[in-house]
């Protein structure tokens, strides 16, 4: 239920007050902030990645232990820059992110709607549905 102009008028008001008020908190909700922190976490995971990478080029050389310790701090980095990643994709992309007067972005009521997948897009059957078919093919084809 889209808003009318007056409660619009009133919420760009309550926006410039808290811009006002707290601007500190302002840049926060506007994504500022967000977007440093994540910069920050995808460079030190990088700088751990490689420090992985050089763990488990000297445990090939020395202790084994070593290795498996390099091995596991490049999984742990590689899987904090892809959700880095991940998250800032996401929040760029969301389109139902709209901007007002103020900087400040409001979304739909935090709901999320479902976006389907793969090319075919809304009309393909479910998963399962899709597994059973196959297997009602296979035994009616005698392929077992």
């Amino acid at each position: 239920m889209p808003l009318s102009e007056e409660e619009l008028r009133l919420l760009e008001q309550m926006e410039r007050a808290l811009v006002e008020e707290d601007p500190k908190f302002a840049s926060t909700l506007r994504g500022t902030a967000m977007r440093t922190s994540a910069r920050r976490r995808g460079i030190i995971a990088g700088f751990v990645f490689a420090l992985g990478i050089t763990l488990l080029f000297v445990g090939v050389l020395t202790e084994w232990y070593v290795g498996i310790v390099g091995f596991v701090l490049m999984l742990g980095s590689a899987t904090l820059a892809l959700s880095t990643v991940k998250t800032r994709q996401a929040a760029a992309a969301d389109p139902r992110g709209t901007t007002h007067a103020s900087g400040l972005t409001s979304f739909d009521g935090g709901r999320r709607t479902r976006r389907t997948r793969g090319r075919s897009g809304g009309n393909r059957p479910p998963f399962m549905e899709r597994m059973e078919n196959r297997w009602r093919k296979r035994r009616e084809s005698g392929g077992f």
